[in-house]
């Protein structure tokens, strides 16, 4: 019966200890830090992973995590400094680098940081312009990180990275977009296509040069593309004529005549009789008349001769 009696004392001292251990033991895992309050005062001490022994009734421990948690930030609608409507979501990337304060200083940071993310997202929107939000947002990723440094460092928390996910344009600057897209690439286009056109044309230019040099060029490169067209074996052969041909024959057509034209004027020059120059009439000179005086003058009318030898009809007088 003592025998009895001391086993089952034994038997309640175990299931005592194990009570005793089971308050008093706790496991924290690897990526998991513990803060333990002792009658509600938190210890400076943060319990390190592995096996804790606590103070039974008075220790009361808290698990914090310290991985990196992927937070994204909802879809926030603001208006860009270039007054351009849009929405833009994120996300943040932090982790718990202080668990005491994150447990002590913020009731739940991460709806905290969640908060914060969203207002300084719409903060960041109204500062950047549509250009920068598209094609620049490494600048306001950063921006948006500092923002956020700035309550977080006061609740232990360390944020590793802000990246915009998406931004959402309305339908018609979309459609404004593609437009000026369009406009750009035709531009460039027709800019490419005038620098090709210049340089074939320097290259043709310069090719027409040697080939005017070099008379038999000409029939070489007519020959040649006689023989590109008749390999691909069609029954019809187009044979080009060259225009220096036709402007040859132009110009030889034109000299030919012009010689014959000369030629023809030369003869009828030859067969024609000189003319003889005509006398050329002597105007006749008048004496002024002279009068004498103190006396009168004298009149002399003189008759006339015909050439047959007859008087004249009217004898003058002799005053």
């Amino acid at each position: 019966m003592i025998v009895d009696v001391v086993l089952g004392a034994l038997g309640g001292l175990v299931a005592i200890g194990a009570v005793w251990a089971g308050l008093s033991v706790r496991v924290v895992q690897q990526f998991q830090r513990g803060v333990v309050f002792r009658f509600g005062r938190v210890r400076d001490e943060v319990r390190s992973p592995g096996l804790v022994r606590l103070l039974p009734v008075a220790d009361r421990i808290r698990r914090v995590n310290v991985q990196i948690v992927t937070m994204p930030v909802p879809a926030q609608e603001g208006i860009t400094r270039d007054n351009v409507t849009v929405r833009v979501d994120a996300v943040v990337y932090f982790r718990v680098v202080d668990p005491v304060r994150a447990t002590v200083n913020v009731q739940d940071y991460q709806f905290a940081i969640s908060q914060v993310a969203q207002t300084s997202l719409r903060s960041i929107i109204g500062k950047s312009e549509l250009d920068d939000l598209l094609a620049n947002r490494e600048p306001i990723n950063q921006g948006l990180e500092l923002m956020l440094d700035s309550p977080a460092l006061g609740w232990g928390i360390e944020i590793d990275r802000v990246e915009i996910k998406d931004v959402a344009l309305p339908e018609s600057m979309k459609r404004s977009m593609a437009r000026q897209a369009e406009a750009d690439r035709e531009r460039r286009a027709r800019i490419i296509t005038a620098d090709g056109e210049f340089q074939a044309s320097k290259k043709l230019s310069e090719a027409a040069a040697i080939m005017s040099k070099t008379p038999a060029a000409l029939q070489l490169r007519l020959l040649q593309t006689v023989v590109e067209v008749a390999a691909e074996k069609n029954s019809t052969l187009v044979l080009p004529f060259p225009v220096e041909l036709l402007r040859f024959l132009d110009s030889a057509t034109k000299s030919h005549d012009a010689r014959r034209e000369r030629q023809s004027q030369q003869l009828s020059d030859l067969l024609e009789p000189q003319e003889q120059p005509e006398p050329t009439a002597v105007p006749e000179t008048q004496l002024p008349e002279t009068q004498i005086p103190g006396q009168e003058a004298l009149a002399l009318e003189v008759p006339t001769v015909s050439v047959n030898g007859s008087a004249p009809a009217d004898p003058g007088a002799v005053r």
